[in-house]
Formats: structure tokens, C-alpha cells, sequence
């Protein structure tokens, strides 16, 4: 069963997810918004973070920080 979470949604209806699928590969997919021809793309997480620095990429770090946080305070 695949896995996912919301990581960002442009003002523009653009959305982005972080997946898990059954084997346990991680990977980012993208749903372009209707205006923009709705197109659906899968990216690896390292090919992802490589184009920029842009909000949804911010989101992703910010969320991999928060991990880092919880295992300090549990540490």
C-alpha cells in the first residue's frame, strides 16, 4: 500500500507529495494544476532538492529538520 503526504500547495492549485510505495522506495510526486495541463510526475528525492530552493523544497527540508528534533528530544 502506497503512503503519502502533502507537502506543499501552490497558490495555483499545484501539489506536491512525498510517497512511499510497497517496497519502501521514497520518491516526490507532482500534480500540476488544470490550467497547466494537470500532468502528473514522480521525482527522486535528490533530483528534487537539486532544483531549487523553492517553498515545496523548503517544505521537505523543514520536514526532514523536524525529525532531527524529535529524535533530540528523545536523545
Amino acid at each position: 500500500m502506497k503512503k503519502a503526504r502533502k507537502l506543499y500547495e501552490s497558490s495555483s492549485g499545484d501539489r506536491w507529495y512525498l510517497i512511499r510505495d510497497p517496497s519502501g522506495a521514497l520518491f516526490i510526486r507532482h500534480e500540476a494544476n488544470v490550467a497547466s495541463g494537470g500532468q502528473v510526475e514522480h521525482k527522486d528525492i535528490a533530483a528534487f532538492l537539486g532544483q531549487g530552493a523553492g517553498p515545496e523544497q523548503q517544505e521537505l527540508l523543514r520536514l526532514i529538520g523536524t525529525l532531527v528534533e524529535e529524535h533530540d528530544a528523545h536523545g
